[in-house]
């Protein structure tokens, strides 16, 4: 990663509730644009930053513009897991600010022979629900995308 005075830099949370942060490149201190620089971040403090794997700069384009401040959303996804016997159930509910709500729903089913104080089963279960969400989501996106420009829409699942 290379910088240059004036650079946009932000930086994602290494947990899901972290904040995402953000600010401008004051000075670069490494040779040849690389780390660490010197940040004034969006809430006015300054520090040295060697980024991470979770940092991603903007380069600063040269039109005069002022670069736009990120824009921080929190979407949160709430799963519950139920057990009755040897069957499990998760149930993957998406809570965000956007309209309408999304949710889905994985199964497992114990063997006999698996140990009952095994989580395999919740994990299971869990991705399964997880996998279908994020196939709504998927499918939604697509809708919207048809909506807005009146041609059929595929969005990779990558």
């Amino acid at each position: 990663m290379k910088a240059q005075v004036g650079d946009r830099i932000i930086l994602a949370g290494t947990r899901v509730d972290d904040p995402v942060r953000d600010g401008e490149v004051l000075e670069v201190k490494g040779s040849d644009g690389n780390a660490p620089y010197t940040v004034k971040w969006s809430d006015g403090h300054i520090g040295l930053v060697y980024p991470g794997p979770g940092a991603v700069m903007r380069v600063e384009s040269g039109t005069g513009e002022t670069p736009r401040a990120a824009t921080t959303k929190t979407w949160r996804v709430q799963i519950s897991v139920v057990e009755v016997g040897d069957n499990t159930r998760a149930t993957a509910m998406f809570i965000s600010d956007q309209p309408g709500q999304f949710s889905a729903e994985g199964d497992s089913h114990r063997s006999p022979s698996d140990d009952p104080r095994s989580t395999i089963g919740d994990e299971v279960a869990v991705a399964r629900a997880l996998r279908h969400l994020a196939d709504t989501l998927l499918a939604q996106a697509e809708s919207d995308i048809e909506a807005v420009t009146g041609t059929d829409a595929y969005v990779r699942p990558l």
